[in-house]
């Protein structure tokens, strides 16, 4: 059973909905749990938002937070969750912001990758770094997001 099969049966079990808010991962957390046959029951909806006009009008990231952490933060990756738990009214919600590559941004490295988790209880950030190149870091990335949502619905 695949990590997100495991992940649509847990929130089936729990009744529980989830959403998601990527950036280098271009939507590929949500594909992976909408490959999952009963994922409607779950997934209620994903934004990506690759473009910072997008994290900051559809998602509400702070103006302040894009010029200033940038969006390849923990700041960043905390509004991200967090917008996209209000905006689809889901009971968890994880992002996913970073640098797939090629190359890094000059403070970051190639597969620098920060995720956010917005959960009844809280949101919380974490970073990883990839590596193996774009395709390597994205899929690496979409794991360890379905991770994070697992992890969050352990009773």
């Amino acid at each position: 059973m695949t990590l997100a099969e495991k992940l649509v049966k847990r929130l089936a079990e729990l009744g529980r909905t989830c959403a998601t808010a990527e950036s280098c991962t271009g939507g590929g957390v949500g594909s992976a749990i909408t490959a999952v046959p009963g994922a409607s029951a779950v997934f209620l909806g994903g934004i990506v938002s690759y473009a910072n006009s997008v994290k900051r009008d559809v998602l509400g990231v702070g103006r302040d937070v894009l010029e200033g952490a940038g969006p390849v933060s923990a700041e960043c990756a905390a509004q991200m969750a967090d917008g996209a738990r209000r905006v689809v009214g889901a009971d968890y919600a994880v992002s996913v912001t970073g640098l797939a590559g090629p190359g890094g941004d000059g403070t970051h490295p190639e597969g620098f990758v920060w995720f956010g988790l917005a959960a009844p209880d809280g949101t919380t950030t974490e970073s990883k770094v990839f590596a193996g190149g774009r395709d390597a870091v994205r899929a690496a990335a979409v794991e360890h997001a379905l991770g994070l949502l697992f992890s969050a619905t352990e009773v």
